[in-house]
């Protein structure tokens, strides 16, 4: 369920620092942050990681009898519900451990939430240094002087690295992130970089010495966090220099790219990586210049869809594009147009996401005039404003649902043009509102069944013709890997769609 992290375990820790990560896969680059600068209770302090899917019970038992005088949570959008539920249990069954939060969802708006009311000390922000300092005030039987601690400011060279606290394990079954800066120059109001004041780069040469320990401990997929990589192009060069030197072609390179800044030069460099090696993450979230300029937003539209063409053309790069469906002033219509016009730029995949209200975002000042309403429950996603309806939000949740299944997956790339044809957001929302009608779920489909559904949904709420609509499927379903004859392409198949079909309303109706 756990794993420790530091090089000799202890059996009774003085400090525990964790958090749960989203999947097992995942790991905390802002716990290993913490531990690298632990400096004299580094002997004293144990990293210990779980997931969301453990049950909480089960999480604070093993914290709890491990009888540690402080544990430190990570507390983030994702796992904010369940870490309440564990600090809860804790402080029933040991109230003398002292709980020390940090991370985004607990450096804002302290007073709302109930998980601050339960710790002993918060801290706002980076916490790289803070947190040793606070856990060495508490072990020498002093107090801070709030329990809202706010950190000093510090430059990144006082701050040692974080990657030699990567294990073997780590390097062999999880993401391993790195960064070459912080920060973000942009201010997009959905996004907590909006409250930086600039970028800072960690120094270049050392970086790349870490990256280079990293290489030769066997990692070799690279996931930066970096919120606008290609700011410095000198720098992004000499990264990208320094992994196409390995001339190793199992590196694979994912980085966040700023849409409308791709200089020559950097050019130059992306079209020597081969392919299967890179992947840009790129933030387009609207294509409406008045929703643009409304969240503080400076983007290029021209460029932007000029770059990604050239990528698409000149480069063996994956490219990943996010929108945000619930920005303020963004209808039905203008998002429509936006997705219409990215899909002719073509990337390989389109992330189509809900806006959540992230704490101390300025998103929030809109909420009066667009009449913004958010879920009170993590992860706070819209749930209607001005423009969208309660009802056609829910719509929009289940396309982008279905949106990952069937389009992300890669499963239909033979399939997916005909679903488009000439409007690809109104034939996808009608293909959405149809499954959800059919099934009144959205997610455990089978990939065998989705087949099913694709035909069923395609030539009778799309009116595709029948041979097309088999012909395309036909050949994805070749390729799936699914043993045995495809069901929809034959009569008996049909019978069988038909019959699956009657279930579902029968089901439908029973309940």
């Amino acid at each position: 369920m756990s794993q420790i992290h530091n090089l000799k375990p202890l059996l009774t820790p003085a400090i525990i620092l964790t958090t749960l990560n989203a999947r097992y896969i995942h790991s905390s680059l802002g716990l290993r942050y913490l531990m690298a600068n632990m400096n004299e209770l580094q002997s004293q302090t144990k990293l210990l990681e779980y997931n969301i899917n453990s049950r909480p019970l089960d999480i604070a038992e093993d914290l709890v009898s491990q009888q540690p005088k402080i544990i430190g949570f990570g507390v983030y959008i994702w796992n904010a519900h369940q870490t309440l539920q564990i600090i809860e249990l804790i402080k029933t069954i040991a109230p003398e451990i002292i709980i020390i939060l940090g991370g985004p969802e607990v450096s804002y708006e302290h007073e709302q939430q109930k998980i601050v009311e339960l710790a002993d000390y918060v801290i706002n922000g980076t916490a790289d240094i803070a947190f040793r300092e606070t856990c060495s005030t508490l072990l020498s039987g002093k107090k801070p002087f709030n329990k809202i601690i706010q950190p000093l400011p510090f430059k990144l060279d006082e701050i040692k690295l974080p990657y030699d606290y990567y294990n073997d394990e780590d390097i062999a079954s999880r993401i391993i992130y790195v960064e070459a800066s912080r920060g973000c120059p942009f201010k997009c109001e959905f996004c907590l970089s909006a409250l930086d004041k600039t970028v800072y780069p960690f120094d270049l040469d050392l970086f790349l010495q870490q990256m280079e320990t990293l290489y030769q401990r066997g990692v070799r997929h690279f996931k930066f966090v970096d919120r606008t990589f290609n700011l410095k192009i000198e720098s992004s060069i000499k990264i990208m220099e320094f992994f196409l030197n390995k001339n190793d072609e199992t590196i694979f390179l994912h980085f966040e790219l700023i849409p409308d800044h791709l200089p020559d030069r950097l050019k130059a460099t992306i079209e020597k990586f081969p392919p299967h090696s890179l992947q840009f993450e790129i933030g387009i979230q609207s294509l409406d210049p008045g929703v643009q300029e409304r969240i503080s937003r400076k983007q290029d539209n021209q460029k932007t869809g000029d770059n990604i063409s050239w990528l698409k053309h000149h480069s063996h790069a994956h490219i990943h594009a996010d929108l945000i469906i619930g920005l303020p002033g963004e209808d039905l219509e203008t998002f429509a147009r936006g997705f219409n016009k990215l899909i002719k730029i073509n990337p390989d995949e389109i992330q189509v996401g809900i806006l959540k209200r992230l704490r101390g975002t300025p998103i929030i000042r809109h909420t009066d005039e667009y009449k913004m309403v958010f879920n009170p429950q993590p992860p706070y996603t819209i749930l209607s404003n001005r423009d969208i309806d309660f009802k056609t939000m829910q719509r929009l949740n289940r396309f982008a649902r279905y949106w990952d299944i069937i389009i992300n997956n890669g499963r239909f790339n033979n399939t997916r043009e005909l679903i488009f044809g000439i409007t690809p957001f109104e034939n996808f929302l009608q293909l959405s509102d149809w499954l959800y009608e059919e099934t009144a779920q959205t997610h455990k489909f089978s990939l065998e069944r989705l087949f099913r559904l694709l035909y069923l949904g395609m030539t009778r709420c799309l009116t595709i013709d029948e041979k097309l609509v088999e012909e395309k499927l036909l050949i994805d379903f070749e390729a799936s890997g699914i043993k045995g004859q495809p069901k929809f392409s034959t009569d008996k198949g049909k019978q069988t769609s038909r019959q699956l079909q009657g279930s579902q309303r029968q089901q439908r109706h029973s309940h």
